[in-house]
């Protein structure tokens, strides 16, 4: 079953920028905070960015000034703004709340 959809990803040069969108029913996304991960080949699934019901946000070290998490209340979506992107942003990024993950959207960043 489909409970978080993300979308967003593709192909782009170093120092461009992608958004990416997750989905989530209305429920699940009224009661959880909402995260990204993200997974590189041959690593593990390391957290990126989280963002509360309230709206408080937290970041790792290494995309603190260059993504922001936000989320539309009304359209039950949280977004990933990445600016700057580097090579090592390549990843699958996967939409998360609580125990529910996504499909996952394969980010691409050429040198």
């Amino acid at each position: 079953q489909v409970q978080l959809v993300e979308s967003g990803g593709g192909l782009v040069q170093a120092g461009g920028s992608l958004r990416l969108s997750c989905a989530a029913s209305g429920t699940i996304f009224s009661t959880n905070a909402m995260a990204w991960y993200r997974q590189a080949p041959g690593k593990q699934r390391d957290w990126v960015a989280k963002i509360t019901t309230s709206g408080t946000t937290n970041y790792v070290d290494s995309v603190k000034g260059r993504f922001t998490i936000s989320r539309d209340n009304a359209k039950n979506t949280v977004y990933l703004q990445m600016n700057s992107l580097k090579p090592e942003d390549t990843a699958v990024y996967y939409c998360n709340a609580g125990w529910r993950w996504g499909q996952g959207t394969q980010v691409t960043v050429s040198s």
